[in-house]
């Protein structure tokens, strides 16, 4: 069976490290990563526990494909509740951090209490032990790496680790997992930090054994293999552009949010698009995308390595940003660059940069950014606040200097460390708030995307696209065209994409195998790897299970149906141009056909019919 069946759990408290069995029984229903840990969460924390407090936990974890052959092996994800939202917070991230993790032999690690001192846990295969980090506390993540390496002496580790902004208390802290990847959103290195937790630094030499069926999982994962380099998403259009292939398509579809979501197009989406990315730059011939890279076992190589120009005014004294880093990919470029108007690639990539060394989420950085820039502008604040800083829409200065301001933790850079709900709360205009459940939209506008309205209202996490990415079907027609602008039909389809996500990132792989597989496609996988029968029905299950208990956790969180909503101007404002022009998300026609198609009463509970069936105690 693909799973190691064994649990490192971690009192900081105590300083104690205990090795404990799986729970097999919760494995075969809930499968691994984002649905086996949550369950872990919820049967072991208080839902109304304070999230930055000790009685929260904080949960490293690996899927039964997490560092198998299986394209994408490469993802692990962080669970805990999140300080941004109050509400369950999983996080994923890709790189090398969860096969290594796995391949020491190792499924999960639970973080639990709070360690008196500033330390970091060192697992060795079947080694582990907590570490003082004393020489790391204070340092961004980039300079914590490089010191933790010449320590151990071993090129090979793997490490996550935590930045300023989280030690400072940002809300949006991300945790960062070779230097460019991360479990970014809700705040899960918030909860890393308040745990006087630093990083964690793995060597694993085991490998991953026990598949069911070896022979039989090598033709399964070669099929599925074959079908992504087949596809012309996975196989031609990640490759080359990234996400960033969707910069200019959304844009003309009128969906791209821009200046906090008051318009649905940015006059600037081609200069900081993936095509742009490609194109030598008048100032020194030379293209801002250095190259494509791949996390772990990855046959798509979406990911972005970029190089700023050394006279641009970010870096012009900072040599430490002259080299390749992990460049822009469409979510970080929309927020950091349409939603606050700025249409400068290179201030984009440097404030980007500046997120993955001191770990922030720059969706919930630039909305908030773009959210104190309307505060600015309709004088709900002014420099007296900011500083001296001007944040007017559109300022590559402001930009540049409130990245290093929420990284440090200094100054205005405390409030816009809160998010944007809390900031538009203490200067009185909540409204300009895009966010749900208190976290920040992505980068497509609900008025021109009916159904991910929807799938942002509902997310348990928060807002968020990838908990049910119905651009797929809307803009894409993957798996079939959905019309983007009429609400008919999307509560069904927004329950099938949350479901088949779940269980997606329950397996430990990557969602953008979705764009090309179906569970179809991951059930052989699965059923070759993993003890038992698999099949479609059953993953599709296991994901509805586990969409059902996350929002059992956040209802007992105190979360209600008023909390399934958007803010007023996606449902009142009318978009102002494109194909989307004079439409609102018609929320109120989806909500009540959504909550009866998910099994739950009109309060948004689900019925006992519904939890009997999934076997939700």
């Amino acid at each position: 069976m693909a799973w190691t069946q064994k649990i490192l759990r971690v009192n900081l408290s105590e300083g104690k490290v205990d090795s404990e069995p799986l729970n097999m029984e919760w494995a075969q229903s809930y499968l691994g990563q984002r649905g086996l840990a949550s369950k872990y969460l919820v049967e072991e924390i208080d839902p109304k526990c304070d999230p930055l407090g000790p009685d929260n936990k904080l949960i490293f974890t690996t899927g039964p494909l997490t560092g198998t052959m299986a394209s994408t092996g490469g993802r692990y994800s962080v669970v805990t509740k999140g300080p941004l939202t109050g509400a369950i917070a999983c996080s994923n991230s890709g790189g090398y951090l969860g096969p290594e993790l796995k391949m020491a032999g190792w499924d999960m690690i639970i973080f639990e209490g709070k360690s008196p001192k500033p330390v970091y846990l060192f697992v060795n295969n079947d080694s582990a032990e907590l570490l003082p980090a004393d020489a790391i506390w204070g340092k961004t993540v980039w300079e914590a790496d490089k010191i933790l390496h010449d320590v151990h002496q071993d090129s090979q580790i793997r490490i996550a680790c935590v930045g300023r902004s989280a030690e400072a208390g940002c809300l949006y802290s991300a945790i960062i997992n070779d230097l460019h990847r991360a479990a970014g959103r809700s705040g899960v290195g918030t909860v890393m930090a308040s745990k006087n937790l630093k990083a964690l630094v793995c060597r694993g030499t085991k490998g991953v054994g026990n598949i069911k069926d070896p022979m039989g999982f090598m033709q399964a994962t070669e099929n599925g293999k074959k079908i992504l380099r087949e596809n012309a998403v996975t196989g031609a259009g990640l490759p080359q552009y990234g996400t960033q292939v969707l910069m200019n398509v959304i844009n003309e579809t009128g969906a791209l949010p821009t200046n906090n979501m008051q318009k649905v197009q940015f006059a600037g989406a081609s200069k900081i698009s993936g095509e742009a990315m490609h194109e030598p730059r008048k100032s020194d011939g030379k293209p801002n995308l250095t190259t494509n890279a791949a996390c772990f076992g990855c046959t798509i190589a979406c990911g972005r390595i970029s190089t700023i120009d050394k006279n641009h005014f970010t870096v012009q004294n900072k040599p430490e940003y002259w080299g390749s880093s992990g460049g822009l990919e469409y979510e970080a470029a929309w927020a950091l660059g349409a939603d606050t108007g700025v249409d400068d690639l290179d201030t984009l990539t440097y404030a980007n940069f500046v997120c993955n060394e001191d770990g922030m989420d720059p969706i919930s950085f630039g909305a908030t950014v773009a959210a104190a820039m309307e505060l600015f502008e309709t004088g709900a604040i002014s420099t007296k606040e900011t500083g001296g800083i001007e944040f007017k829409f559109g300022s590559s200065e402001a930009l540049a200097k409130a990245v290093e301001l929420v990284a440090a933790g200094e100054g205005f850079g405390k409030d816009l460390g809160l998010g944007s709900k809390r900031l538009c709360e203490k200067y009185g205009r909540p409204e300009l708030s895009m966010t749900v459940k208190g976290q920040e939209f992505p980068a497509y506008d609900p008025r021109g995307i009916q159904g991910m309205g929807l799938a942002y209202a509902t997310s348990n996490r928060g807002a968020c696209h990838l908990r049910g990415y119905t651009v797929a079907s809307e803009i894409l027609g993957i798996p079939e065209k959905t019309d983007p602008l009429v609400p008919d039909g999307k509560a069904g389809l927004v329950k099938a994409f949350q479901d088949a996500t779940a269980a997606f990132d329950s397996a430990g792989i990557c969602i953008f195998t979705s764009f090309a597989w179906s569970l179809d496609d991951v059930a052989p996988q699965i059923n070759t790897a993993c003890e038992g029968d698999w099949s479609t029905e059953r993953l599709l299950e296991i994901g509805e299970r586990v969409w059902n208990m996350e929002r059992e956790f956040n209802l007992k969180a105190g979360f209600t149906k008023k909390d399934d909503n958007l803010p007023p101007r996606l449902t009142t404002e009318k978009a102002d141009s494109g194909p989307a022009a004079g439409k609102v998300n018609e929320l109120d026609k989806m909500l009540p056909e959504y909550y009866a198609v998910r099994g739950w009463d009109e309060q948004g509970v689900p019925t006992t019919d519904t939890r009997q069936r999934l076997g939700l105690s």
